[in-house]
């Protein structure tokens, strides 16, 4: 579970530079890139989820 958490924080972290790239400076390869990374945290997240209802249930 650590590990999943330190994958949903680097996700997160990528996605936020790639977002403020493209906020700021109209960036359009790093609004594709955070919508990629936005699809990947998704996949994370859920998995998370799945992890933690397993976790709560011991």
């Amino acid at each position: 579970m650590k590990e999943l958490i330190e994958n949903i924080q680097k996700e997160y972290t990528s996605f936020e530079s790639d977002a403020q790239a493209q906020l700021e400076s109209g960036n359009k390869a790093a609004g594709t890139r955070a919508r990629k990374s936005s699809l990947a945290l998704e996949k994370l997240l859920k998995e998370f989820r799945k992890v933690s209802i397993a976790e709560s249930k011991k």
